[in-house]
């Protein structure tokens, strides 16, 4: 048989075609067994499931079942190859535990698109919040003319709109892609006139959808579970608020002394810093039993956010973020919450929830066998081009994200002027002594000088949610 042609682009994909087709044009079914055994580490996978395959990813014509390059490259570029293990896509975790048990995709400021001085309130950012899984909303309630309540960062020029269209927009849209419940943080300014009407709103525009009394069967002593399933739950209103009742946070030993589990507590990252730093331990043991919610500084006019990882390694909830500024804090904030399904509810891992032992995120001694990650980046493909046009200098930087003592990061060397097809086959290994807490991100940049560069372009994910294969494999 002819050999097929050299490939356009994906020449190490190629390559690795070649190996497994043995010298013939195209794959069979049991090559392509074989591959996914070696290579995808798919062990349970049989010749079924190879030929399923090839129904899936070839379109030509071809004997006995085999799969032509250009198949396998439309394999090898699609999901069922994606570094992010599939079976995650879905809802996979015990939705049954207390609230306090998981962690829980929270905004700040949901109505802004801007800064915090002149941005501009929409009632879209609701709607990309909520499309982005996000399951606890921030709405900030002045009074406004007409007895109408207005939704705005008070005392600033941020432009107003009015709380019930931000109620309909929930409404309408709160479980497009999550069928779990929202949150709703309302910090409120109103008269108690218009604090009523806003009663009125969420009553009537929400409707059966708005938790108005406790469900028949909680868990014991704590919060009820995700398990509500499709709610709203006001937390402020005092006749509306049932399982989220905001106090102000003292100590420690006062809320394990005085504080109901229904009773929140919310603090500026600041304050919580200095806490975690001081206690961290405490602060993972009060997490456990009740829901702490953390939010940027006032002194972030820009909406900048903070890095989210410290507070969630001491098991914080609500750790709350402005979704309208892109960077690094989001990008780690999209990494841990598209795990289960994207639901907006990702189950906080056993060392953050167990009663027999204390854990502090801050020590450097954790009596934790190590976890190796072992990788290799090969390649990248099409990059986009800077507004220069000119090609770019692209290096790879992986990035560890966890407690301090296994957050490291290693970058490949860089490929000049090449944003077709970078290649750069570097092999990288990581110790981990708790990859339970880790997130892994993938960060593409420019060189633009010896010690500078620029962003392209990255991926963030739970190291739990890695993919094993060769060479990208996680050893235990």
């Amino acid at each position: 048989m002819k050999k097929s042609k050299p490939p356009s682009r994906r020449a190490e994909i190629h390559q690795l075609y070649q190996v497994y087709a043995a010298g013939l044009e195209t794959l069979s079914a049991r090559a392509l067994l074989t591959f996914l055994h070696k290579e995808q580490k798919e062990l349970t996978a049989n010749e079924e499931k190879a030929e399923s395959l090839i129904d899936r990813f070839e379109i030509n014509e071809t004997e006995n079942s085999s799969m032509t390059f250009e198949g396998f490259l439309r394999y090898m570029e699609s999901k069922e190859c994606c570094v992010f293990n599939q079976a995650h896509t879905s809802v996979y975790q015990d939705m049954d535990q207390p609230l306090t048990s998981y962690f829980i995709s929270t905004s700040h400021n949901t109505y802004l698109t801007g800064d915090q001085l002149v941005g501009q309130s929409s009632l879209d950012a609701y709607v990309s919040a909520l499309r982005k899984g996000c399951r606890c909303l921030e709405i900030d309630c002045w009074d406004g003319p007409d007895t109408e309540p207005v939704v705005y960062h008070g005392h600033t020029l941020t432009s107003k709109i009015l709380f019930k269209d931000v109620i309909t927009t929930v409404g309408q849209h709160a479980f497009e892609v999550s069928a779990y419940p929202v949150i709703l943080s309302l910090e409120n300014h109103c008269s108690r006139e218009q604090q009523e009407v806003m009663a009125e709103y969420l009553i009537s525009i929400l409707g059966e959808n708005l938790l108005i009394a406790p469900l028949d069967r909680p868990t014991a002593g704590d919060l009820p579970s995700p398990n509500k399933k499709k709610v709203v739950v006001a937390e402020a209103l005092s006749d509306l608020v049932i399982y989220t009742r905001s106090v102000k946070f003292i100590s420690f030993s006062h809320s394990r002394d005085n504080q109901n589990c229904y009773e929140n507590t919310s603090m500026e990252e600041k304050k919580a810093c200095k806490l975690l730093k001081a206690s961290g331990s405490d602060f993972v043991e009060h997490n456990q039993k009740f829901l702490s919610r953390i939010y940027p500084t006032g002194l972030r006019m820009s909406s900048s956010n903070y890095k989210p990882v410290e507070f969630w390694n001491v098991g914080s909830q609500l750790v709350a973020l402005n979704f309208q500024s892109p960077g690094l804090p989001m990008d780690l904030n999209d990494g841990l919450f598209q795990d289960n399904g994207g639901c907006g509810y990702v189950l906080k891992p056993a060392v953050l929830m167990s009663t027999q032992m204390r854990f502090d995120p801050n020590s450097s001694h954790h009596k934790r066998k190590s976890t190796y990650l072992l990788l290799k980046v090969i390649s990248g493909s099409n990059l986009p081009l800077p507004r220069s046009g000119k090609a770019l200098d692209p290096f790879v930087r992986v990035e560890i994200h966890g407690i301090a003592s296994d957050s490291c990061r290693k970058n490949t060397h860089t490929v000049k002027n090449n944003s077709l097809s970078p290649r750069w086959d570097t092999d990288m290994s990581f110790t981990i002594r708790l990859p339970e807490l880790c997130l892994v991100r993938f960060c593409v940049r420019d060189q633009t000088g010896i010690l500078s560069s620029e962003f392209v372009g990255q991926y963030t994910l739970p190291f739990k949610s890695l993919k094993k294969g060769e060479p990208a494999s996680a050893g235990r």
